[in-house]
């Protein structure tokens, strides 16, 4: 599942990031990290759904 690249992340977040992760039962800090930016990447790709658009701008959102 995990390449080899790498990502540099600051010293005391990387530990913040651990103990949520350990507390929450993630298998590592890893698994944790990647199913954060999934869950990102897929709110960005919902927000260009013509629906949430629509949406929003009937709330008023956006124009």
């Amino acid at each position: 599942m995990f390449s080899s690249q790498k990502i540099k992340i600051d010293k005391d977040l990387y530990e913040r990031a651990k103990a949520y992760a350990a507390a929450k039962k993630y298998p590592s800090v890893d698994d944790f990290i990647a199913r954060l930016i999934e869950r990102e990447l897929n709110t960005e790709v919902q927000e260009d759904d013509p629906e949430v658009v629509k949406r929003l701008q009937g709330l008023g959102y956006i124009e």
